[in-house]
Parts: C-alpha cells; structure tokens; sequence
C-alpha cells in the first residue's frame, strides 16, 4: 500500500511538471523563474520519491525531466554533459556481443534441437514481416488524416543539410545486405558492433556445440557460456547504474541543441508520429498480446526499464542488455530471448517502419505533391524491402527515407528538414521497436509452448 501511495505521487508531480510549462506559455505576464523554481523543487520531489523506491525506471524519467529543464535553462552545461550518454553507449557496446552469445549457446545447444531452432527462425521472420507490415500501413493512414506535410514552408538549416550529405555519402559505397548479414570475421562483428551478424556466428556455434558427442567437451563450453552469461548479467547491472546519468546526459544536450523555433513549425509531423505510434501500440501490439495470453501488467513492469532507457538515449542498444536480462526473468526462455530480440533489431523495427511511410508522405505533401492511393501503397511495398537488414548502417532510417524520396522523383535534401525534429521523433520509434521486440519474444515462446510465468507455475505445482 505505501509502494502504490508513493508511485502515485511520484506520477502526479511528474505530470505536474509538464503542466508547468503550458502554464510558463499562456502566463507570459508571470516571471519564468516562478515557474523554474516550482519545476526544481518537484523535480527534487521525484528524486527523493525515486530514492526511497529504488527503481531505475523511476530514476530514469526523473532524470529526464532534470535533463529536459537544465538543457532549456543552461544550455552551455548541457552540451558538456552529452559525454555521460556517449561513456554510457560506449560501456553497453562492450557488454551486448558476449551477452547475446553466451546467452544463444546456452539456450540452443544446451536445451535445443535443430527443428526447434530452424521452426523458431521461420515463426520469427513471419512475425516480423506481418507485424512491420501493419506498421507501415498506420503510419501512411496516420499521415493521410492529419495532412501534416501541407502547406509547411520550412527550410533545412545548414547544418541539417551537411548532416544529410555525411549520411547520403554511406549510400556510395554498394553492399549487399542478404551477404551482410553473415559475419567474415566473428572479432570485426563484435568491433563494428554487427548484432546480426553476431547473432549468426552464436546460433551456428551453438549448433556445432549441439552436435559434439563428446560430454567432457560440451560440458566445458556450456559451463563457460553459463559462467559468461552470468558474469556479463553482472557487468549490465554495473553499467545500469550510470544510465540515470546518462539519459540526464542525452536529453539536456539534445534539448540545447534544437532549439525550440522550427519545432513549432514540424509540431504537427511530431504530433502525427507520436499518436500513430500510440495507434499502433494499442490497436496492434495490446491484441496481440492479449491472443497470446501474455499478462499485460506483468509484461508492462518487464519492459519499463528498457523502453524508458530506448526513449531517453534514443538508441536501441542501450535497452537491449536489460531487455535481454527482463524478458528472460518475464519467463521467456533463454534460447528464444536471446535469437528473437537480437534479430528483431534488423528485422523487426516497428517504429522506425511506421515513421518511414508517414515521412515520406510527409515530404510529398511538403512539396506539394498529391500521391494517389496507389503510388502510396507501392511505397510501402517498397519500404517493406528496403527497410530489412540495414540496421548496422548509422543513421538507417534517414537514409532509407532519401532513397524513397528519390525514387518519388523529389530532391534527396528535401527529407534533410526532418533531421531538425528527428532527435525527438527517433525517441517515440526507438521505444516502440524496442516494444515489439519484447512483445515478439513472448509471442514465439507461447506459441512454442515454452512461456513460463510465475504464476503459471504456481498453478501447475498447486495441482
């Protein structure tokens, strides 16, 4: 009762604070300081509440909350503050490549069979593909209401233009992504931070480790790979003690970045992102969970601390270590959890699927070109290629979006307007692929037969 009493208060001065800026906006006649020092005092609150709960996720959306007012009020402080995000990032890089392979050798070569493993690949990429489908197809009706793109006169600022150039210039250079996927060299995987292609490598190593008939030898490497994943289970608890900091980190230096002038002018694309993403959420995701019998409480609780690391850091890898370890303690087994999500970060973006068809709506409409239903629906067609097995490539989502809008027939550098709200929109579509993944390893493993939740088994040793 006192844990609910202290959320609850915790949830009112969070919401409170929000409130506090549309005030700041309507009461110009009122000094903002007025308004600062009330937001620092229940920002203090938050923090003596996140204290007394020790929860990271309590921590980490006070911590944005701080990062938010400090990047508005100290702008200079904050940019010197993007280090805590990078040393964060930098630690989390280290700890995903023996986290996903110590946890895949494990699952598949010590409790697996070969059509256990080829049957949960198949059940995976027809989820992915069905699933990113819908996605795509929200986002174009999203865009088609709201009419977001039209008459908006914004010109891209030099710097965004310089920015698009550095990440159009990745497209020169041809790769075949069917051969990508598979690794040369397992050591430049783990370096270049490939999570696919390390993925690859540990189920093949798993299955080869699967085949040894010899116990001595098995036995050694799987008491390794146990030791690893136990050691490396560790590291991330270490490293999520800094990701308060870091979050605080990232958001104060991307609020003093932005700027808020052309914000007002894209709110609307922002707006029309974040309310799909919520369509999606709850008219997608929620059913299908609910068809799965995967407790939605239960499942909300596991997946906070990752989706809130995702929206704050806006990288997907920050929340993979945590929604690896989370999913597993959900009862998703280790063989499943360990292939689904790591491989959903390619194949199953759901966020970033549905912002590639509203995008690219948007910059038509910008332009002012009328798409017919038609030409609308061969752009998610395409979309639907295009955006598979490009994850390792910095800033995926933009490039894929010029080369869209190029193949609409519009200038590249018109999609370079985004990149001036493309921070804050990248948080709303990293969450949210980080939902669908989480989602999509519970699913794979009730229909395996193999979800096993708490309650369940005490059911089961109750009978």
């Amino acid at each position: 009762m006192k844990s609910i009493f202290s959320l609850f208060w915790y949830i009112t001065s969070f919401f409170f604070v929000g409130f506090t800026f549309y005030l700041q906006s309507i009461l110009p006649s009122v000094h903002e300081m007025v308004f600062e020092v009330i937001r620092y005092l229940v920002i203090g609150f938050l923090f003596f509440i996140s204290f007394k709960r020790k929860k990271l996720s309590l921590w980490i959306f006070t911590a944005m909350l701080f990062g938010v007012e400090v990047g508005m009020d100290f702008p200079d402080f904050a940019l010197e503050m993007e280090r805590f995000g990078k040393i964060f990032l930098r630690m989390v890089k280290t700890l995903v490549a023996p986290l996903i392979f110590a946890t895949l050798v494990i699952g598949i070569a010590g409790h697996s069979n070969l059509k256990q493993v080829g049957r949960i690949g198949l059940k995976s990429i027809i989820y992915f593909e069905a699933v990113t489908t819908v996605a795509l197809f929200v986002g174009l009706l999203a865009i088609n209401i709201s009419q977001a793109g039209v008459g908006v006169k914004v010109e891209a600022s030099e710097q965004d233009k310089s920015k698009s150039t550095e990440l159009l210039d990745q497209k020169k250079e041809h790769k075949d992504h069917l051969v990508e996927v598979f690794p040369e060299n397992i050591a430049k995987a783990v370096y270049e931070n490939q999570v696919l292609q390390v993925v690859v490598f540990s189920v093949v190593f798993a299955i080869g480790l699967g085949m040894v008939k010899d116990q001595k030898h098995k036995g050694t490497m799987l008491n390794f790979s146990e030791s690893l994943a136990e050691v490396m289970f560790k590291f991330t608890d270490i490293v999520m003690y800094l990701a308060p900091l870091a979050v605080f980190g990232a958001l104060a230096s991307t609020v003093a970045k932005s700027g808020v002038d052309i914000l007002f002018n894209l709110m609307k694309l922002v707006g029309t992102l974040y309310v799909a993403l919520l369509v999606f959420i709850f008219m997608v995701l929620v059913p299908i969970a609910y068809a799965a019998k995967i407790p939605l409480k239960k499942f909300a609780f596991a997946i906070a601390e990752p989706v809130s690391l995702a929206f704050a850091t806006a990288s997907s890898e920050a929340a993979l270590p945590k929604a690896l370890e989370n999913m597993e303690k959900f009862g998703v087994p280790k063989k499943i959890v360990g292939f689904v999500i790591p491989t959903g970060y390619s194949f199953n973006l759901d966020g970033t699927t549905l912002y590639l068809s509203l995008a690219s709506v948007f910059v038509a409409q910008m332009s002012g070109i009328d798409l017919s239903i038609g030409e609308q629906i061969t752009i998610c067609l395409t979309l639907m290629l295009t955006s598979k097995g490009v994850a390792g490539v910095r800033g995926a989502s933009f490039v894929i979006l010029a080369g869209t809008v190029a193949s609409m027939g519009l200038d590249p550098e018109k999609a370079s307007v985004i990149l001036a709200v493309d921070a804050l929109m990248d948080m709303g579509r990293t969450s949210v692929n980080v939902i669908g993944n989480c989602l999509a390893s519970a699913v794979i493993a009730r229909s395996e037969g193999e979800l096993v939740l708490v309650q369940e088994m005490q059911q089961e040793a109750h009978l």
